[in-house]
């Protein structure tokens, strides 16, 4: 059965960050993920975690000025030596919160530059990246976003995510598949994670349009669910969706559409 985890950069967001993880608990999860933990001490979030009885699944490595815009920088050859170094500093943060995946996002391709030199940048720190990570123990995964949403990202569909980790060549380097950026940009859901399983790390969901809870939109979430348990999908499935109205007061579909032992 799927297992969800509570994405809480998306969710609980009335409420201060180092509070969420008590309201995730709370709400039924055993599980959470976010986009970045480098605001915080480790030993703060490490202490939620313990006291909540959760466990961390997935972050980012850091992703330039978010505050600013930017959405990764892993793409950019004017910037290998902080993506470089944004690696080593989420491997400690990985390490002091038990998290096993780590997403890289490829970043915003930068006007001007040659798509055979953001291709080139991008495989060269992925490779860099999944060795560090592999020392570490750790998975890296890499996620196609939709254009709409975010204009000019790099990597945004699953066949491109595929060919750049074959030219990566690195065991430990993965999909993260998210429905709704998929949903967004080409669709054919069911038949793409099937075909592309074995090299899907992570799932996210959000339904469309929107990107709310599922059941607010176009996707058929009770089907996509089983059909992930029939083809042999064992991994956390991140909610990464912006509540409707409240978290709290949008978290029927768990009970409805999935029937998870962690389920609220």
């Amino acid at each position: 059965m799927p297992r969800f985890a509570a994405n809480l950069t998306m969710m609980f967001t009335e409420h201060p960050f180092l509070d969420r993880f008590g309201l995730a608990a709370q709400a039924g999860f055993e599980a959470v993920e976010f986009l970045f933990p480098y605001a915080f001490e480790a030993s703060e979030i490490a202490r939620r975690l313990d006291d909540h009885g959760l466990t961390l699944v997935l972050h980012n490595l850091p992703a330039g000025d978010w505050d600013a815009g930017e959405r990764g920088i892993a793409c950019h050859p004017d910037r290998v030596g902080e993506f470089r170094a944004g690696v080593d500093r989420a491997i400690g943060y990985a390490q002091a919160l038990g998290v096993t995946r780590l997403n890289c996002l490829a970043g915003k391709a930068p006007a001007g530059v040659a798509d055979e030199v953001l291709r080139r940048t991008f495989v060269d720190n992925l490779r860099h990246a999944a060795g560090a990570l592999r020392a570490a123990g750790l998975t890296l995964l890499i996620e196609p976003i939709n254009t709409f949403d975010i204009p000019c990202f790099y990597l945004h569909r699953t066949a491109q995510a595929a060919g750049i980790l074959a030219e990566v060549g690195a065991d430990n380097a993965l999909i993260q598949y998210d429905l709704y950026h998929a949903q967004r940009m080409e669709g054919e859901l069911a038949a793409t994670v099937q075909r592309y399983l074995p090299l899907i790390g992570h799932i996210q969901l959000a339904d469309n349009p929107g990107r709310h809870e599922p059941g607010t939109g176009e996707i058929n979430y009770p089907f996509l669910f089983d059909h992930l348990d029939r083809i042999g999908y064992r991994g956390w499935i991140g909610c990464e969706y912006k509540p409707a109205t409240t978290t709290a007061a949008g978290l029927g579909w768990l009970r409805t559409m999935a029937t998870a032992p962690n389920a609220a």
